[in-house]
């Protein structure tokens, strides 16, 4: 019995490892081949579909991602990279496969070897990047894990900057979603990735006897090209293909649609299927989702009731964006504890709370609030006394009234028994 039931757990876990969708009543996705498969929205970075999310395989040459996030994150395009002198026998297993055959001391780029990277994949070009960035490559790795960690990646251990395969060298389809959302942030890729041909500037080692032809770079990418209709995806910005025989086929690659962006990863696929495998999946995310704005930055989300009656409006500190089936008409909701903040002292532009998003009770994000106005619990209990007399001030006046007709009829009385008593006193001196 005991053994059934550890078989039960087991297939139970292994079921819940292996496919991800974000409701019970979303269409069935399609089949896709890959160990590791992730569609995910990139405005919220809510993941619509994935296979073995969390599993970590050896990503190929889409590492080159990491690379070019770093490139752009850490360089301007405009800026120069020598090559070190002894770049040839340096690290000469990351060199293998595609290179633009780079010459000791040549100037080169950033430019130019990010669209060597992302076009050819160039694995010179990798490396030239790396050393100009971080000095070595194992530097340089030191750094892509840091910032992948910084991005909200748990499972990656990257060990070169080209993908070459290493046994240590891994990422799960989600990590790699999550590098490709923020690269997708800058417009500089997507004008380097969705470019079908290009041809690199002449440098100083240029070799006189080469002619153009051999340092143009065409796109990989065949989603981008119009004329293989049975590949090309509209709305495609970019993509990264990647292979070794032991890491297998990979890709990840990002289209945007009526501003709804959707990001695809694919790792450890036999089949070569990849680019019908991410069409298939864009038509699944466009067809079934939305993503819609529930709040712009600046709009009143709710309120903070101050002591005295007035209410102070706390705005969204940022647009707040959610994705829903398309067949659903639900909003996200969200609790807000006015008594957390009687207490606290808040300028005006301070975020003087968090609120859990919700959407089929399931949280779907964090909207920060940022206070219209200053509030300083102390003013605020003796303006709710004065406001309290203002808002009765009637009543004030008549007590002072009746207090006054009092304190005369007394008054009037007290003469009164004055004058009695002066006259008793006068009538017995009589």
């Amino acid at each position: 019995m005991k053994k059934i039931i550890t078989i039960a757990v087991t297939l139970l876990l292994l079921i819940a490892n292996t496919t991800y969708t974000v409701n019970a009543d979303t269409p069935a996705p399609p089949n896709i081949n890959g160990d590791g498969v992730v569609l995910m929205d990139a405005t919220t970075g809510e993941i619509l579909y994935g296979k073995n999310i969390d599993e970590a395989f050896p990503p190929a040459s889409t590492t080159k991602i990491m690379t070019a996030l770093l490139a752009l994150e850490n360089c301007k395009l405009d800026d120069v990279v020598t090559v070190s002198n002894d770049f040839t026998s340096k690290d000469l297993e990351l060199l293998d496969g595609n290179r633009i055959n780079i010459a000791n001391g040549e100037k080169i780029t950033v430019k130019d070897l990010l669209y060597a990277l992302l076009l050819r994949s160039a694995n010179d070009a990798a490396v030239a990047l790396a050393d100009h960035i971080s000095g070595s490559v194992p530097e340089f790795a030191n750094l892509m894990n840091k910032r992948a960690k910084e991005l909200g990646c748990t499972s990656a251990s990257f060990q070169n900057p080209n993908g070459l395969y290493n046994p240590n060298h891994k990422v799960s389809a989600r990590d790699l979603a999550i590098i490709l959302r923020e690269l997708a942030s800058h417009p500089e890729f997507g004008e380097i990735a969705s470019t079908i041909s290009y041809t690199m500037a002449p440098t100083n080692k240029t070799d006189p006897n080469l002619t153009k032809r051999d340092r143009t770079l065409n796109n990989e990418n065949k989603l981008l090209y119009k004329n293989f209709p049975s590949y090309y995806y509209e709305g495609t910005e970019g993509g990264k293909t990647g292979y070794t025989i032991q890491s297998l086929h990979s890709y990840v690659a990002c289209a945007t649609r009526d501003n709804h962006r959707l990001i695809v990863t694919i790792l450890h696929s036999k089949d070569k299927t990849f680019f019908q495998d991410t069409r298939a999946l864009f038509d699944y995310g466009f067809q079934n989702f939305q993503l819609k704005k529930m709040y712009s930055k600046g709009d009143v989300v709710t309120y903070f009731k101050e002591r005295d009656g007035n209410r102070i409006s706390l705005l969204a500190s940022e647009d707040f964006y959610y994705v829903n089936d398309t067949t659903s008409s639900k909003v996200p909701t969200f609790k807000f504890d006015e008594t957390s903040l009687e207490n606290k002292y808040f300028h005006k532009g301070d975020v003087v709370s968090n609120l859990n998003m919700k959407l089929n009770s399931e949280k779907i994000g964090t909207l920060k609030l940022v206070s219209s106005s200053d509030y300083n619990p102390k003013t605020a209990s003796i303006n709710s006394i004065s406001k309290n007399i203002k808002n009765n001030k009637i009543i004030y006046i008549i007590g002072l009234l009746i207090v006054l007709f009092l304190l005369n009829l007394y008054r009037i009385k007290r003469k009164s028994v004055l004058r009695r008593k002066r006259y008793i006193k006068y009538k017995r001196l009589k």
